[in-house]
């Protein structure tokens, strides 16, 4: 029985190990064929991209674990009952599934989570790649101080191999969340921060992807007013906060606490229990005294949730519109079209979660609608750690064009 295996089983680690080069070497294989013979420094670009785009997607699935009660299908780490996958468990998930049928461990539970943490695997292997080749590249390309289209020195700086570093330590870390999310038997603020976590490695990722392109392609960041940049900075900072509060939201299954919009029970102001909500270290459903978390701090955590979206939608669709002046604005040979279409995605994102939420609320948390919802908030940390990797505030009143830190196709704008 589950009750009975051992929380950490290190038997499968190795074979686990094995089996997540073996899926990373797929994508490696495919970056280096299609990028042979390609200009300096197009190949570990791609990769980053590539691996960027295969963490959002292992964040999806994540919320595809979690919202599909797989969180558990496997009651051990990093295997399922001391195996490397439930084919060698075959006879424990069956015994656990005939004392529980529709209990945390049953078959298709447990390919789900083992699923997962191949892919989390996977992903590891190609960070570590990265951080390997961003180290060579820098060794060897350092002492020239070139952009890698061999324009004049200086232009565009090297990219710098910390942040893949910084990202395989990240990574690691996020590795022992998730395994806390199994033995702590799905404690909401580990989950929430495993959550917040697969996010915050989204952002390194991107980050990098934004620094390799330019460097290839040898193009400066953006020049941005400061009031534009400053509000970029300050709605990122209000989704990021927004992401933690529909974190808490969804591990504390509160998402049903109001089922009706924007009315929640009848009421513009329900009966709400926030010091029970949120208090953050305790087991999923009861306090620390023990007792049951009420309906009214599930109501509250709801709610909380409900209100900062009141303030982030605003803030996405005026950064948005102020973008998309700014791409207007924006002199020939600039970067406008790379403003439109961060403009565009933010607004369809913006709608996006919107739609999902409502969905959420009033058609009894649907699959499709709750894991589009994780999704379209990853995207948008996303798309705001592109806005702001790729362009930078203007260092004075009247930031000169010819300023050689600048590229000439990146003005400043003062939309």
């Amino acid at each position: 029985m589950a009750d009975a295996q051992p929380l950490y089983d290190l038997a499968p680690l190795l074979e686990l190990m094995l089996l997540g080069v073996v899926i990373a070497l797929g994508p490696l294989v495919w970056v280096w064929r299609r990028h042979a013979g390609g200009a300096r420094g197009r190949r570990l670009q791609a990769l980053t991209v590539l691996t960027l785009f295969l963490t959002f997607d292992l964040v999806l699935f994540g919320a595809f674990t979690r919202l599909t009660d797989s969180g558990l299908g496997c009651p051990d780490w990093p295997g399922c009952y001391g195996n490397a996958s439930p084919v060698g468990a075959h006879a424990e998930i069956s015994a656990a599934q005939t004392a529980m049928p529709t209990g945390p461990v049953t078959h298709g539970k447990a390919w789900v989570e083992m699923v997962h943490r191949y892919l989390a695997t996977s992903v590891g292997v190609l960070i570590m790649v990265l951080t390997a080749l961003a180290w060579r590249q820098w060794l060897r390309l350092r002492p020239q101080r070139v952009p890698s289209d061999g324009g004049a020195q200086n232009a565009v700086p090297l990219p710098s191999p910390w942040w893949p570093t910084a990202t395989l330590v990240w990574v690691c870390l996020q590795g022992a969340f998730g395994a806390l999310t199994v033995t702590m038997k799905l404690f909401p603020a580990i989950v929430t921060l495993h959550l917040a976590g697969g996010l915050v490695l989204l952002a390194l990722l991107c980050v990098q992807a934004v620094q390799h392109t330019q460097w290839a392609q040898g193009l400066a960041p953006a020049v941005l007013a400061p009031g534009l940049r400053a509000l970029m900075a300050l709605t990122a900072a209000a989704v990021a906060l927004q992401v933690l509060l529909g974190g808490w939201v969804s591990t504390n299954y509160a998402v049903l606490a109001c089922s009706t919009f924007p009315l929640c029970q009848g009421s513009w102001w329900p009966a709400m229990d926030f010091a029970q909500g949120f208090e953050v270290w305790r087991a999923l459903g009861v306090l620390q005294d023990g007792s049951h978390v009420s309906f009214a701090a599930l109501t509250a955590i709801h709610y909380a949730h409900r209100l900062v979206a009141y303030a982030v939608l605003p803030m996405l669709g005026l950064l948005a519109w102020r973008l998309r002046l700014a791409a207007r604005r924006a002199p020939a040979g600039a970067p406008g079209a790379l403003w439109g279409a961060q403009a565009r995605w933010i607004a369809g994102l913006a709608g996006l979660q919107f739609a999902t939420g409502l969905s959420n609320v009033v058609l009894d948390w649907p699959l499709i609608a709750a894991v589009l919802h994780t999704g379209g908030a990853a995207a948008l940390v996303v798309v705001l750690t592109w806005a702001l990797s790729s362009s930078r505030m203007a260092r004075r009143a009247s930031d000169p064009l010819t300023d050689d830190r600048a590229h000439a196709g990146a003005p400043r704008v003062s939309a």
